[in-house]
């Protein structure tokens, strides 16, 4: 048996990196998934793969109201309910306060925290007609301590951090779990732009790999960057009954990074 059996989720981002490791793990615990996405190729392609009875592709801007409207329309057309939401979608922006463009910083916050706020909003009635259910909001490490050069991410994160405790408390009497995820250095194609779609990491030889390696390996105390299916597999275990006396909670996954500088 799997640990979702039965369930039907939404993740958002669910074309590549962290979501797609999510929507990849989600299916082989059992679950339902509706990979949300605006990568349609990509998202198309893996719902494909992983079968019709156990994925669908919607395309997805968590930014737009509409879309959240559709997508939840879908998902009950596709698999009668929903159970849980993985708000995974997000961009990354590295920038200067003092040179952030108003528009740069607005583009963040509608993707980041406005998305994981219309998910939020968009699937509660459903989870409540469930009889209950979860939502994992992708937060960041940066929530939670500072960043040079990421304003606009860090702002968000942890606007994503404070409302998910607030709708933790909210939704407790309805059986609704809700709980954050904050991921360090993941690799993915949003962290490290080397990454080229459908190529995984660049080859061992290629300078820039090499650096961000040598680079992780020194402030990350476990001496590497993390892995996207590291983080998929907290999303399950906020996801399923391992974690049922769990609300309202910042996990942080990031290899140590949090706990302090390396003198060595």
């Amino acid at each position: 048996m799997g640990k979702l059996d039965g369930r039907v989720v939404i993740v958002t981002g669910a074309s590549r990196g962290q979501g797609e490791q999510e929507a990849r793990l989600f299916v082989a615990e059992g679950a339902k998934v509706v990979l949300a996405d605006v990568l349609d190729d990509r998202g198309e392609a893996l719902a494909k793969e992983l079968g019709q009875d156990a994925a669908r592709y919607v395309h997805l801007d968590v930014g737009r109201e509409a879309d959240w409207s559709a997508a939840v329309v879908a998902a009950k057309s596709a698999f009668g309910a929903i159970d849980g939401l993985v708000n995974n979608a997000g961009i990354l922006r590295f920038n200067e306060l003092a040179n952030t463009s108003l528009e740069e910083y607005q583009q963040v916050v509608q993707v980041n925290q406005v998305g994981a706020f219309l998910g939020m909003k968009a699937v509660i009635p459903e989870l409540e007609a469930a009889g209950g259910g979860t939502i994992v909001n992708t937060a960041s490490y940066t929530a939670l301590t500072g960043m040079a050069f990421l304003t606009s991410y860090a702002a968000t994160k942890a606007a994503i951090v404070g409302m998910t405790r607030v709708a933790a408390m909210e939704l407790a009497g309805k059986g609704i779990r809700v709980n954050a995820m904050c991921p360090g250095a993941i690799d993915t194609p949003m962290t490290n732009p080397e990454i080229v779609a459908g190529e995984g990491r660049p080859g061992d030889g290629d300078s820039s790999s090499r650096a961000l390696d040598e680079f992780y390996a020194r402030v990350v105390p476990l001496g590497r960057i993390g892995r996207p299916e590291e983080v998929a597999r907290l999303a399950l275990f906020l996801s399923c009954e391992d974690s049922s006396y769990i609300t309202g909670q910042p996990f942080v996954i990031d290899g140590g990074w949090l706990s302090g500088v390396s003198v060595f």
